[in-house]
């Protein structure tokens, strides 16, 4: 079995393009299938701003996904694990096919296992073209926090089934953090790239504005769902009532946040927010949240980091393997208590916070360009001569 990957701790020389790749993969097309809607999570995010960089670097770059304005036809349709607020859609097959026709795609990626993932593959096998397929969400984990015994075994069955499939078919499979590697191997996985996480360009390129003096407004953004562990920062507001803090989101459990926050005049829920608006609202903060029970990656926090605000994030988050981004992370350890970590953050001095703030933001944007670089050579490598 033929097993390659990128290290997260290489170098930006080591991931740079050379002019003819550079030049090759302007001529490019590419198609990503996807059952999540746009930015609606992690991986959604990941794809959108992934497709606005590509755009300047690939001839055609599409993604084919389920849109809140016009759906494909919805006979199929199930809550996703984690978020019951979400629903899997089966997509229109003729319409997606006369696409792709027109589109000939050199690779197609498949970011999800679900109905688009697999018309994904059908369409790059029938037309012969580079494959690759994408590992993001341990849904099988995610699914025990949901369902019950038998509708979870159902699911899990169902998952690692598609899983299977799609890794065993792929050419490279790709994931965006180390721990991966051995869950996707044991799917079928001959190759896997570990892959970094892009941003918003206007995570980017618009200017950050400098930490405060101390602490004042501390913000958690994601899906209000119970793998984010979104009690302990609940009970962190209860013991700092001096500090502000804001929970951005949609989810299955917001309502019962609601009741449970109505009379702390020290918390906020704002709701889903759009990127903008979400770049404002970091910008706004000090200092960012993510004390999930399970994430598998943690892309709140790298955004985070490059607006120049450093996160708590639990240990578990596949983000720490990325050891270039240590700078901008504060592990929250199994063991220890969200408040007492807030407490010793507040204990730094300014300039230890500011310099620590600046590392991250330049972390953060290496990442980033390393990230499309990483893709336009990979893409390069596995689309077919012409």
């Amino acid at each position: 079995m033929e097993f390659a990957y990128s290290s997260p701790a290489r170098s930006s020389t080591e991931l740079d393009t050379s002019a003819r790749t550079t030049a090759t993969a302007r001529q490019l097309r590419v198609a990503f299938f996807s059952d999540a809607e746009a930015e609606r999570n992690g991986a959604g995010s990941y794809y959108s701003d992934l497709i606005a960089q590509l755009r300047h670097q690939v001839d055609q770059v599409e993604i084919f996904q389920p849109t809140r304005k016009r759906r494909p036809f919805s006979g199929f349709s199930v809550p996703l694990p984690g978020d019951p607020t979400q629903r899997l859609l089966t997509p229109n097959v003729p319409a997606l096919w006369r696409q792709m026709l027109r589109m000939r795609p050199d690779v197609v990626v498949a970011i999800t296992p679900g109905p688009f993932g697999l018309l994904g593959l059908a369409l790059a096998r029938r037309m012969g073209c580079g494959f690759f397929t994408a590992f993001h969400t341990e849904f099988e984990a995610l699914s025990s926090l949901y369902w019950n015994p038998i509708s979870r075994s159902i699911a899990n069955g169902f998952l690692t089934g598609v899983n299977r499939l799609l890794c065993s078919n792929a050419d490279a499979t790709l994931v965006h953090s180390s721990r991966l590697v051995d869950t996707v191997r044991r799917l079928g996985a001959e190759q896997v790239q570990i892959m970094g996480t892009p941003l918003p360009t206007r995570f980017i390129e618009e200017p950050v504005e400098p930490l405060r003096g101390p602490l004042r407004q501390l913000v958690f953004a994601g899906r209000l769902a119970p793998e984010k562990n979104i009690p302990t920062i609940i009970e962190a507001a209860r013991a700092l009532p001096d500090l502000r803090f804001v929970i951005a989101g949609d989810g299955p459990l917001r309502r019962q946040l609601e009741r449970e926050t109505r009379r702390l005049d020290n918390v906020e829920m704002v709701g889903w927010l759009d990127r903008e608006a979400l770049r404002q609202l970091l910008d706004a903060s000090d200092l960012l949240l993510l004390p999930s029970r399970l994430e598998t990656f943690g892309s709140i926090a790298l955004e985070a980091m490059s607006r120049g605000r450093p996160a708590i994030v639990a240990e578990n988050a596949g983000i720490h393997s990325w050891h270039s981004l240590r700078d901008g992370l504060i592990p929250l350890h199994g063991h220890a208590s969200l408040t007492e970590t807030i407490r010793r953050v507040q204990q730094q001095s300014p300039a230890a916070r500011q310099d620590s703030a600046e590392r991250a933001r330049d972390a953060a944007e290496r990442l980033n360009n390393e990230t499309l670089a990483h893709w336009v050579s990979l893409l390069d490598q596995h689309a077919p001569a012409r």
